[in-house]
């Protein structure tokens, strides 16, 4: 079998033998207007605008965290180099005094019951986590 050769700008189906070229979605001759891409450039910038805007946002969420987790070790190190001759109990509140030599110590006396240089009372939560108050 030989095929014929059809012009470029004639739309032949071989499935169905007939011209569709008034069926198709897009332009089949040369004098059909042009195909273009529309410019999607006012889209990229805004979803990389978004997207920059939501990475600095997690950014500063998880800084402000790891500031808050940083103090908080800082302060648990602080008590457990402490001087104290006591066990601490869950769920009680202590009290960290700073002597005038530069030694802390922990106690259960509030520093308005005393006239130690406070240095702030902590709380020890179930997971034996110092937090301050």
């Amino acid at each position: 079998m030989s095929e014929e050769k059809k012009p470029d700008n004639v739309v032949y189906n071989s499935e169905t033998k007939s011209y569709d070229a008034a069926i198709k979605p897009y332009g089949s001759t040369l004098g059909a207007p042009a195909i273009t891409t529309t410019d999607n450039t006012p889209w990229k910038n805004r979803s990389i605008n978004k997207i920059n805007h939501k990475v600095k946002s997690k950014y500063l969420e998880l800084k402000a965290e790891y500031e808050k987790m940083m103090q908080q070790f800082e302060y648990n190190q602080l008590i457990f180099n402490a001087k104290f001759t006591f066990e601490p109990v869950l769920g009680e509140i202590y009290h960290l005094y700073k002597r005038e030599n530069g030694e802390t110590f922990l106690s259960i006396i509030a520093p308005e019951q005393c006239n130690f240089d406070s240095l702030g009372s902590f709380y020890l939560n179930a997971d034996q986590i110092w937090e301050k108050i």
